[in-house]
């Protein structure tokens, strides 16, 4: 069985560059591509890939918070972060949003193949293309974000919700369930797609990608 994969990075050549490599392997399947956050969420539910490899800076939803989202959604799917950067922050960010891993763009075809290969087998994975920021993720991964105090700000100032409606739209930013904000604020799931809809009506959208798009986009 191939392994399926979602390239989404908003740069073409790249895309198609990355997919004619990872084809040259008989156990790989690039079943799509998509340039933004959005379309990758759109492309998952009609592919559904066994990896995706996401770019982490792209317009109308950056791949951070559309690792958050696809992972909320589909938690057997593996995403493995593409960057030209080296930086703990995203990193940090990558595996606080459900990144399995992250991949230097500098990476060779053989060690891409290798990291994809062992990520799907749920293996140890050891590369210098890998960020090798393992210790310090783990001594970081839980501290406050401050990408929440500003996006936190940002609520307060641009829409009149209720304290508890902005406690649970910063929930649901963070990648929450329905199910698992409700154990969290000790409610049920009814109370809180109610709360949703109040929160949706006020912000003027109609769905959590709309939400996401607001507050999420080019903040990473």
């Amino acid at each position: 069985m191939s392994i399926k994969i979602l390239i989404v990075d908003d740069q073409r050549l790249f895309r198609h560059g990355l997919r004619s490599l990872l084809e040259q392997d008989k156990g790989l399947e690039v079943v799509g591509e998509a340039s933004d956050g959005q379309d990758a969420f759109t492309l998952v539910q009609e592919t559904k890939p066994n990896i995706i490899l996401m770019d982490v800076e792209m317009p109308k939803l950056d791949g951070i918070h559309a690792t958050r989202l696809i992972v909320e959604r589909y938690p057997n799917i593996k995403i493995l972060m593409l960057s030209v950067h080296n930086e703990d922050e995203r990193v940090i960010s990558a595996i606080r949003s459900g990144a399995t891993g992250y991949i230097m763009k500098d990476a060779d075809q053989k060690e891409f193949i290798k990291i994809i290969k062992s990520t799907f087998a749920g293996e140890r994975i050891t590369s210098p293309f890998l960020a090798n920021l393992t210790s310090r993720i783990q001594s970081k991964i839980h501290e406050p974000s401050l990408m929440d105090e500003e996006i936190e700000m940002e609520i307060k100032e641009r829409f009149s919700l209720t304290g508890r409606e902005k406690e649970i739209l910063m929930l649901l930013l963070k990648g929450k369930s329905n199910k698992e904000i409700a154990d969290l604020m000790y409610l049920s799931t009814e109370t809180i797609k109610t709360h949703l809809q109040n929160i949706y009506r006020k912000l003027g959208v109609n769905s959590r990608m709309e939400v996401a798009a607001i507050f999420l986009k080019e903040k990473e």
